[in-house]
């Protein structure tokens, strides 16, 4: 037998489904926890600091976005363009390339060369987009493989573990008075810290009966022969759904602890404990969402989502206090990750075929509606100040997730059934 099938056929513990989730759990928390939102609860210290103002944070926040973009348009385009390359390192091997970056990227945002910051920022967001990606298409399939696909939800969880932890790990250096740099450095460390579980586990192929140059082979002529499960209009309005939540959620998960602190008390220990509360609920959304009974029409989860978080943001605006920003903060998080397992779900029910590019493709959408969300807002700030910037900021924010909601709604409506 192959080496690199052994793995798969041994009883030994990397190869459970508990063993898979948390090793691709513990990869989002990596990919996502520090190398997309560690940003948010540093801002602050970084503007204590005096390293960056405010404009400046909301263009080190783009930075980041454009870079998730660009890496989820890489892995959608990587199958085609470098076909031999995807088939030989396969998605194993890419995530944890880009869990090395990540790392590494994290540590160097210490140095102090602002002038590099928006590229490491950048290059940690394609890193990031390659593990999102590249782990969702491992651990699913691999699970599958496992006979326990519902667990797939939970690796869902990582990020917002991360978010928790970071964001704890944050309130803690700011009351010992650390500097934003070293916030980085300790990051960095809890980032190896969460990879060494996952090395063992991570590797070969999710099936070990489909090699890589069969399964490419397979899905290149399923994609000719196979009829898709939706229109190209349902695609497209999945596509605008999904990027609407991006634009959703990203004035508010760049801002928080800034906006928090721009309406409560100076002084007020709060502000620094929301962005763990987003995360707590973030977590414990990803974990429901692996219980939801197949025959529910996740279209129509996706809109309660989406109505879920434009209530948070509505009440941080309509109740400005520690228990409004609480509450807003936990609707806010808990459908988060929800959203993002059962978008990938419909896109595997939409299109079948080419289930992994259209995954990338929305995500690349998705990346673009949190591109335009910090700019607008920066230039909102700039225009009318900050505590009438970020409330229109906000305002503009829930719109679009009420407007996904409904693209959400009709899309169930018309196509009433998905294979």
């Amino acid at each position: 037998m192959p080496a690199s099938l052994h793995v798969f056929t041994s009883s030994r513990w990397f190869d459970r489904p508990w063993a898979v989730a948390l090793a691709g759990l513990l990869a989002l928390a990596v990919a996502m926890g520090v190398g997309r939102f560690a940003f948010t609860p540093l801002l602050p210290m970084m503007l204590h600091d005096g390293v960056v103002d405010l404009a400046q944070g909301s263009w080190l926040a783009t930075a980041n976005y454009v870079g998730y973009l660009v890496g989820a348009i890489a892995c959608t385009a990587l199958p085609w363009l470098a076909p031999r390359l995807y088939r030989r390192w396969g998605p194993a091997r890419l995530a944890r390339a880009g869990l090395v970056a990540t790392v590494v990227l994290t540590a160097a945002m210490a140095l102090p060369a602002p002038a590099g910051w928006p590229a490491l920022r950048f290059a940690a967001g394609v890193a990031s987009a390659f593990v999102l990606l590249n782990v969702a298409a491992w651990c699913m399939v691999r699970l599958t493989v496992l006979g326990r696909p519902a667990m797939g939800g939970l690796i869902f969880a990582g990020p917002g573990l991360g978010i928790v932890l970071t964001g704890v790990v944050a309130s803690a250096m700011v009351l010992l008075g650390w500097r934003a740099a070293m916030g980085w450095v300790v990051f960095a460390v809890l980032a190896v810290a969460w990879c060494l579980p996952i090395w063992p586990v991570m590797r070969g192929q999710a099936d070990p009966g489909a090699p890589a140059a069969v399964a490419a082979e397979a899905a290149a002529e399923r994609r000719d022969t196979v009829q898709a499960g939706g229109t190209a209009l349902a695609r497209a309005l999945h596509a605008l759904g999904y990027g609407l939540a991006g634009l959703g959620y990203i004035v508010t998960a760049t801002f928080l602890p800034v906006i928090a602190r721009t309406a409560l008390a100076p002084g007020s220990p709060w502000p620094d404990l929301f962005w763990p509360m987003f995360g707590v609920g973030a977590t414990v959304g990803a974990v429901l969402s692996a219980r939801t009974p197949e025959r529910w029409d996740r279209r129509w989860l996706l809109a309660l989502c989406y109505l879920v978080q434009a209530l948070g943001i509505a009440l941080g605006l309509w109740l400005p206090t520690a228990a409004g920003f609480a509450a807003g903060s936990v609707l806010l998080g808990l459908p988060f990750l929800a959203l993002v397992f059962y978008a990938m779900q419909v896109a595997r029910r939409l299109w079948p075929a080419s289930a992994d590019s259209f995954m990338s493709l929305i995500t690349a959408v998705y990346g673009l509606g949190q591109i335009a969300g910090p700019p607008i807002t920066a230039w909102l700030l700039a225009a009318h100040g900050q505590a009438r910037g970020f409330t229109l900021g906000l305002s503009f924010a829930a719109s679009a997730l009420v407007l996904g909601a409904v693209i959400y709604a009709v899309s169930a409506l018309r196509w009433r059934t998905l294979p």
